[in-house]
């Protein structure tokens, strides 16, 4: 019996680029998952209700459920770094160039 051995796909560091997305779809919702992550860990660090996050951020309870549930097709990068931004929470943004003209190239 001959056995066949799988061959691994090195990954690109980008979850959504290896399940197909186009690459600016990939990058923008990688974004916005590390967001959404940020979100939840910050809420669960706190030890805080849904209601009372959602207070924190100026948003609906049901808004907060949708982030915690992964959702990540309700919500823009702007309107995550406003959330996170409402709880005092500094968000930088780093900008590394692939194209001429970008981050000092």
């Amino acid at each position: 019996m001959t056995t066949q051995m799988e061959q691994a796909t090195p990954s690109s560091r980008n979850v959504f680029e290896d399940l197909g997305f186009d690459p600016d779809e990939a990058h923008n919702l990688k974004i916005r998952a590390e967001l959404m992550m940020a979100i939840t860990r910050l809420i669960d660090r706190r030890g805080m209700t849904q209601r009372e996050a959602a207070e924190l951020f100026g948003v609906t309870q049901p808004r907060v459920s949708d982030i915690v549930r992964g959702k990540i097709e309700l919500f823009t990068i702007d309107a995550l770094v406003k959330m996170l931004s409402s709880a005092g929470v500094k968000v930088s943004v780093l900008v590394t160039g692939q194209g001429r003209g970008i981050a000092g190239d």
